[in-house]
């Protein structure tokens, strides 16, 4: 069964940082471009990082370029997104997301708070 388990969330005072994991289980990620989606409350769901599946290109939402930083390690099946001078605009739930052709798969997310 595909699968996809996010951990690294929390609280954070604004100007800290954080790193998020994902770890997938269930299928290879070698052939997918991943992902890193958030969702504050009351909003919808947006796209944050993208990376493709032999890491060769990243990109990033404007708001969080030059902070936030995409990677992975396909080897252990890992999807990483370190994150600094995080405020509180990033607080959300944060989702990892994989697509390849028609097979997709989400997590189920962590949820990261910028506060002080």
């Amino acid at each position: 069964q595909a699968q996809l388990v996010e951990s690294g969330g929390g609280l954070v005072q604004p100007g800290g940082s954080l790193t998020l994991s994902c770890k997938a289980s269930g299928f290879s990620v070698e052939n997918f471009f991943m992902n890193w989606y958030r969702q504050a409350p009351g909003k919808e769901r947006e796209p944050v990082a993208g990376i493709r599946a032999d890491g060769g290109f990243t990109n990033y939402t404007n708001s969080v370029k030059g902070r936030f930083t995409i990677s992975r390690d396909n080897g252990e099946s890992t999807l990483s997104l370190q994150m600094h001078n995080l405020k509180p605009e990033d607080t959300g739930v944060y989702y990892c997301h994989a697509k390849w052709w028609i097979s997709e798969y989400w997590g189920q997310g962590t949820q990261v708070t910028v506060s002080s």
